[in-house]
């Protein structure tokens, strides 16, 4: 029988009548389900402590990439071991959830409480902690000032549209990156760091990404390329599948990174921009249970 467990909800859902269901129906099955609901920042972070505290060792993130790293957070940053985590894929792209496989019904993202977790990596960069992605360059700036009202009207295609809006003012960054027998420098347009396979609404940086193989998929994008097709690649997924626009990212696996830019740069952990000039990423093996489909794809 599976633990109880605590359900962080999102505020934005409150009201949905599809998670009060489902959670109703677990319940009735026998489950132990609590339910917090977000009103302001910290909220979540708060939420897990209270869990952690009481003696929840699984938690539900109730919403999208955002809840989801900040309940991780939260949990890694307690040093507890043995925890539990399950999503119900409540937000705008959802990107770790639709990578991952995990049902858009309420009602089947829950009923994967009833079987075992696997065992995931986290991810640690600098003092953050994120279970899907971290993103740099370009990308991260188009993310970032997508507006919520053009996201809620179009979705993941909402970046599209912001990232060719904004061609014109496309600039390159330069870094060194370096780690485990890999070093590349130079000028880039957009970085992806994932332990998931996809961020910013769509964009599958790291398509071959294992979330249980102890291992981080990096993928840089020259500045030194076609720069039309470079945002194409990066915001168009049938540009992905174009064999003409393969190689254009530099690819390797790495179990720690070491990231160093002239001048701040931001990487956005799921939402959570995070600047500085020198970025530490450790890949945390086995560190979270995950309840995910057997079937998943970022399942190794």
């Amino acid at each position: 029988m599976p633990e109880k467990s605590m359900l962080i909800l999102h505020g934005k859902q409150a009201t949905n009548d599809a998670v009060r269901q489902a959670v109703m129906d677990y319940r009735d099955r026998g489950q132990e389900l609590a339910v917090r609901v977000t009103w302001e920042a910290g909220d979540a972070e708060r939420y897990v402590r209270e869990a952690l505290d009481s003696g929840y060792r699984t938690l539900v993130a109730g919403g999208g990439d955002g809840s989801v790293r900040d309940i991780v957070h939260a949990m890694m940053s307690s040093e507890q071991d043995s925890l539990n985590l399950a999503v119900l894929p409540l937000g705008t792209a959802n990107d770790f959830a639709t990578a991952a496989g995990i049902p858009d019904d309420m009602g089947a993202a829950l009923e994967l409480l009833e079987s075992p977790p696997t065992p995931c990596d986290v991810v640690q960069i600098n003092n953050h902690f994120f279970l899907n992605m971290a993103t740099g360059g370009f990308g991260t700036e188009v993310t970032t000032q997508t507006s919520e009202e053009l996201k809620n009207m179009l979705g993941g295609a909402a970046y599209l549209l912001t990232g060719l809006t904004r061609f014109t003012e496309i600039q390159a960054a330069r870094g060194h990156f370096q780690g485990n027998g890999f070093e590349w420098e130079g000028e880039f347009l957009a970085v992806g760091l994932g332990n998931g396979r996809q961020a910013g609404g769509g964009q599958r940086l790291c398509p071959d990404a294992l979330i249980n193989d102890g291992l981080l998929d990096v993928a840089i994008l020259p500045a030194d390329m076609d720069l039309l097709a470079g945002v194409r690649e990066l915001f168009d997924s049938d540009a992905r599948q174009d064999p003409d626009h393969e190689g254009l990212f530099i690819r390797t696996r790495l179990q720690s990174l070491r990231v160093e830019t002239p001048s701040a740069m931001h990487f956005n952990l799921d939402g959570e921009p995070l600047k500085d000039t020198t970025f530490e990423v450790e890949v945390i093996s086995n560190r979270l249970n995950v309840h995910l489909p057997t079937d998943s794809p970022l399942l190794g």
